[in-house]
């Protein structure tokens, strides 16, 4: 009786792992060239990956790295996209983020468009100096291979001198303006 009950259960420890192992292969593996560092350029880099062919069903979660030197902060723009013939050929991206160095959210970008061409759009305002990244996640929907890419671009946050001298010089301008016109009328 008792190698019975020892039976069912080795055949259900069994049954158990198998369903575990089958759910993760139907999950599709995880693919894609992660961490990589942006090149930042004059503050601004392009970025992407290529992703090999026979991989359907897989997905991505792709990283790139940058550091923000700026003591005042920038402000962040990027844009991702892929494309292909259809919506069931290459890649189809499900999200675009910005996390600084300890995994915290920044911002979360937006679909512009998705299908055969899918856009994404992410910004981030007043990032103070440090680590960020800016992650891409995605679904192979075809044994083709498939690529995306994308541009970032920073941009110093002005001073706040800057905008009261803007404001003082518009100042100026509206008061010779207003001097001219009394002068002719």
């Amino acid at each position: 009786m008792r190698q019975s009950a020892l039976r069912k259960s080795f055949i259900g420890a069994l049954v158990l792992a198998s369903a575990a192992l089958g759910s993760a292969a139907a999950q599709g593996q995880v693919i894609g060239d992660s961490p990589q560092a942006l090149d930042l350029v004059d503050n601004a880099a392009y970025f992407g990956d290529n992703l090999e062919d026979g991989n359907s069903g897989a997905t991505f979660a792709d990283r790139f790295t940058f550091t923000v030197d700026e003591a005042l902060g920038v402000n962040i723009d990027a844009i991702v996209g892929s494309v292909s013939r259809s919506a069931g050929i290459g890649l189809d991206i499900t999200g675009l983020w910005i996390y600084d160095g300890n995994d915290t959210l920044v911002s979360t970008g937006a679909a512009l468009r998705s299908g055969a061409l899918d856009v994404w759009t992410v910004a981030g305002d007043g990032l103070a100096a440090g680590d960020y990244y800016l992650r891409v996640d995605g679904n192979v929907v075809s044994s083709e291979g498939a690529s995306f890419g994308g541009a970032v671009m920073l941009a110093p946050v002005p001073e706040p001198g800057t905008y009261g001298m803007m404001l003082g010089g518009l100042g100026a301008l509206g008061f010779l303006a207003r001097r001219r016109q009394a002068k002719r009328g």
